[in-house]
């Protein structure tokens, strides 16, 4: 279903149809009565034929039959007034090449730029070269107003950019007095403040849902959210004023797809986490630091909050909305996460999104998605994983940056106009941001397949890890200029970790020690760092434990190991400790790793030790009692499995159980007990656990019934 109403304007060279109070003007631009037809003469060599305009939210989609050997097609519109009379100059506002989309023989142009609610006259011509063809006949039409009845609480509200027809942004002041009148208005809407910038100002996040959203973080995460990220660079601003107006519409709109979209999913959208940047239209905080190179490290407030925002809310589909100044390049640049540790589930669920269906739905409503870097982008689009893209992909998340060609450039050639140009690139934003959503609502269960695949992955630690390095993007097929992809970016050998350990250690001082890489001199430290990730953590006797048999399992090397590019610390490397093959009873002390090993007997972790096995086969029961962690991914047990009062932190992903799986008292109050993904030949009971246990939303196989705390899991 679409998200906007349309309306098509047709006309052919033999025949002008006019429906409703559509006008098909003559040149003297005439109206003839409803339904009528009138013969034409026959049309001129080369003339392009079959001109139709579909209005939408902010822009109008023209299409037509292409004209052979055209080398491009120019587009022009004409404001009318009120009477159907030019009130202004005809103007060339777009340009139309072939290989700009996937549809060189059904050729369309996405215009936007004008103000939403005028009337205009198109008309399109072919070029040979320089040398111009004769015009379609005109196509007239009034375009979409923004929407909102006027009349009606809520739908009437309008933002600062609204109102002054593009020619000011939103402040701050305004912004926040706006999201206060939505949540006070919609019962669909919870505005929370996620955290604060530097300077203060509140970073507040949308929470949308129908006919309420989820009460609780962890509610929200039951429903498979998607996020949306407005604004990180402060002088990016045209995607936070596409989330703004795009929050109304999903607040306040009775059609059906925005009622079917929010009763099956909860939308989160954060307009603004670079306030201090927006307010001082600057690329960095007030700081000068870059976010969009921070969501790793989280050095900054900023960064935090919405790392914390991603534990919390769990989403598995996000965008990151930014601006482009390479004036060659598509209307709107996209590229998934690249980063060689992000499952290849992942990168290829956002490629499919991308290729699958952005290039497709842009080539049916005229705009121009491509790889970032396309047309001579040059060495952009590569895997650091402090940019957001990367960084949520190594946390599991279905997701694409989202680039607005920040000036017109020849394919959009009116916008020397300022406001123009700043109507076209977040109407594009918000078009997009819509695909966006229709996309997870038609395929969110290939989007939780492919983080199915990606957490059990991660968990079973057994690949290489690639310090930087990023998942190659072959050209698209033409004619899509996909020809100029981001540059492989392979990894060079010394970026290469072949053999990776099963942990990190940490000492006290590396763990809680003092850091200075923060505002002021003054940083969070490791441990909090650590936390606001999500990652687990084992306390031991002399320092902090951190396996890699868990889900961000790609990230946490990045921040953790010397070898690093860009790491928080050199924690000590742990590799397997057991024994590859053992025969009869194993007692775990201290921290004992089985990486694909072999026990053919029982497994005892004792009070205070730390169990991690992966891709390994134990033929005996596993029972653990006051331990200090427990980590089984990727493995068998031929025999039941029971933890019970464990004091740090607990995971069991992937695992086969041969008989019941039972976790009672475990947790210190702060560490979510992990039960994901398992096959469980017996029952499944959870009891006293503190907190409860989670999923993850990766439901597990149980023969046997689930009780207690696991009953739904």
């Amino acid at each position: 279903m679409r998200y906007r109403k349309s309306t098509v304007f047709v006309l052919s060279g033999l025949l002008v149809a006019t429906l409703g109070a559509v006008t098909s003007p003559t040149a003297a631009l005439g109206s003839p009565n409803t339904n009528q037809l009138t013969a034409l003469a026959a049309p001129e060599p080369n003339q392009v034929q079959d001109l139709s305009v579909k209005q939408a939210d902010g822009f109008a989609t023209l299409a037509w039959t292409p004209v052979d050997g055209a080398t491009d097609y120019q587009i022009e519109r004409t404001l009318l007034d009120a009477a159907g009379t030019a009130a202004g100059p005809a103007t060339i506002v777009g340009v139309w090449r072939p290989g700009r989309q996937i549809n060189n023989d059904e050729p369309t142009f996405a215009d936007a730029g004008f103000n939403p609610g005028d009337r205009f006259q198109w008309r399109v011509r072919a070029r040979f070269g320089t040398t111009e063809q004769p015009y379609s006949l005109p196509v007239s039409g009034v375009t979409t107003a923004p929407w909102g009845d006027p009349a009606v609480p809520g739908q009437n509200l309008r933002t600062q950019w609204e109102t002054t027809k593009a020619a000011q942004y939103t402040s701050d002041v305004d912004e926040y007095a706006y999201t206060k009148t939505i949540d006070e208005l919609s019962a669909r809407v919870r505005v929370v403040e996620i955290g604060r910038t530097v300077l203060g100002r509140p970073i507040n996040m949308f929470v949308i849902g129908y006919p309420t959203p989820p009460a609780t973080p962890a509610a929200v995460a039951a429903t498979s959210p998607l996020s949306i990220n407005c604004n990180v660079h402060g002088n990016e601003p045209g995607d936070r004023e596409a989330c703004l107006v795009m929050a109304r519409k999903l607040a306040f709109s009775d059609d059906a797809r925005t009622i079917d979209l929010l009763k099956n999913t909860t939308v989160l959208i954060v307009p603004t986490i670079n306030g201090d940047g927006r307010a001082a239209n600057t690329r960095g905080n007030s700081t000068g630091q870059d976010l969009n190179r921070d969501y790793s490290l989280i050095r900054q407030p900023e960064t935090l909050s919405f790392v914390q925002m991603v534990r919390e809310y769990r989403p598995v589909a996000g965008y990151d909305g930014h601006e482009y100044g390479n004036s060659s390049a598509g209307d709107l640049p996209m590229l998934s996460p690249r980063h060689q540790n992000v499952a290849r589930s992942i990168f290829d669920e956002s490629q499919r999104m991308i290729e699958g269906h952005m290039y497709e739905h842009g080539a049916k409503d005229g705009w121009w998605p491509c790889p970032y870097g396309c047309n001579g982008g040059g060495n952009v689009g590569l895997g650091e994983e402090t940019i957001l893209r990367n960084t949520l992909g190594l946390k599991n998340v279905v997701n694409s940056l989202l680039e607005l060609r920040s000036s017109g450039g020849p394919t959009r050639p009116d916008e020397g106009n300022t406001a123009n140009n700043r109507r076209r690139k977040t109407y594009s934003a918000m078009w997009t941001f819509n695909e966006f959503l229709d996309y997870h609502r038609a395929n969110l269960n290939g989007i939780k397949q492919a983080r199915t695949e990606a957490i059990t992955f991660q968990s079973g630690n057994s690949s290489r890890i690639v310090f930087r390095g990023s998942h190659l993007i072959p050209a698209h097929p033409a004619p899509h200029p996909g020809e100029s992809p981001p540059p492989a970016n392979a990894p060079t050998e010394d970026q290469i970790l072949d053999n990776p350990p099963c942990a990190y250690k940490l000492t006290e001082e590396q763990y809680n020690g003092a850091r200075t890489d923060g505002p002021g001199g003054v940083g969070f430290t490791v441990a909090q760092r650590i936390r606001a990730h999500g990652w687990k953590v084992v306390k031991v006797a002399d320092g902090y434990v951190v396996p890699l048999a868990q889900p961000e399992r790609g990230l946490i090397p990045l921040l953790l190991d010397a070898q690093g590019a860009e790491e928080l610390v050199g924690g000590e490397r742990i590799y397997p400790t057991g024994p590859v093959r053992h025969n009869g009873p194993l007692v775990v002390s201290g921290v004992t790793c089985l990486a694909d090993g072999t026990v053919n007997g029982p497994v005892t972790v004792r009070p205070g030790a730390t169990l991690i096995a992966t891709g390994s086969t134990i033929s005996g029961p596993v029972s653990a009692a006051g331990a200090a962690g427990v980590f089984l991914a990727d493995s068998t047990v031929r025999g039941p499995v029971s933890i019970t009062g464990t004091t740090g932190a607990v995971a069991v992903v992937d695992v086969q159980v041969s008989g019941p799986l039972s976790l009672a008292a475990n947790g210190t109050g702060a560490d979510l007990p992990l039960v994901a993904g398992n096959t469980v030949n017996g029952p499944l009971s959870c009891a006293g656990n503190s907190p409860a246990p989670v999923n993850l939303n990766i439901r597990n196989t149980v023969q046997g019934p689930r009780s207690g705390q696991c009953a739904g899991l």
